[in-house]
């Protein structure tokens, strides 16, 4: 049965109605990989399973803070707390997020390189990157990625950029969240200290946002703190402390 894109949107948890029409009107929402930005479109959601049939015994609404393409898997941090997913998603100031991939052939040390100073795409160049070899088979390689920004496909365009198609993809780390053991299609509470550091975190990007000596203060802390997330994830791959976390 076909239903409106708005009741849809709203029905998932991502948002109100009214916000949903918003994100519609703006152009933030694709059908089927097409863009919509006319209300009132009607969509029919049957035939696929969403990210709510994976959490029995939720009884609140939450939703994703970001997405996983349909043929990617890992970590999905959910909340039900919009100002909160809203500081952590703003453009300017991503979270890093690291994915654990499979490429088609052998990157060669000018392709890592590359991609750690920034890919040029068709929406501009990509900010660093910080990429480690973590394993290698017959004809393909595993790649550990992190990046610090939010564009649409991006690491799977950045891979393509350098003509090692994606095979496989997952994000193993969000922030300070890490993967860990959980098994796919299963998810579990935040510690108090997990909580308390996503929350840390948000608190960061709301005074950066805000402007001022006190936001340049943490803006300086922020960049120390890639820097920090940078080296460590060069030396090794530390096990951190890992709202909800999903493995979808």
């Amino acid at each position: 049965m076909d239903v409106r894109l708005q009741k849809v949107i709203a029905d998932s948890g991502l948002a109100s109605r009214r916000k949903a029409e918003e994100f519609i009107a703006q152009g933030r929402v694709t059908v089927n990989g097409q863009v919509v930005c006319e209300l009132g479109t009607k969509v029919d959601p049957s035939g696929r399973s969403t990210i709510a049939d994976l959490l029995p015994g939720v009884h609140v609404r939450v939703f994703p803070v970001g997405r996983l393409d349909f043929d990617s898997e890992g970590l999905m941090l959910l909340t039900n707390d919009g100002e909160l997913a809203q500081l952590l998603l703003h453009p300017r100031h991503h979270v890093p997020k690291t994915y654990l991939i499979k490429v088609k052939g052998m990157l060669a040390p000018e392709h890592i390189d590359a991609l750690e100073k920034g890919i040029m795409l068709d929406d501009g160049r990509t900010g660093p990157a910080v990429v480690k070899k973590v394993g290698k088979a017959t004809e393909n390689s595993w790649l550990e990625v992190t990046i610090f920004e939010g564009r649409k496909h991006q690491v799977k365009r950045m891979l393509d950029a350098v003509h090692h198609p994606v095979l496989k993809l997952k994000r193993v780390k969000f922030g300070p969240l890490t993967l860990g053991d959980l098994p796919t299609g299963h998810y579990r509470y935040l510690t108090d200290r997990e909580a308390n550091a996503v929350r840390e975190l948000a608190r960061e990007r709301q005074d950066v946002q805000a402007g001022g000596g006190q936001a340049r203060a943490r803006q300086a802390r922020v960049k120390r703190a890639r820097a920090k997330w940078a080296r460590n994830t060069r030396s090794s791959r530390q096990r951190n402390v890992s709202p909800k976390q999903v493995s979808t």
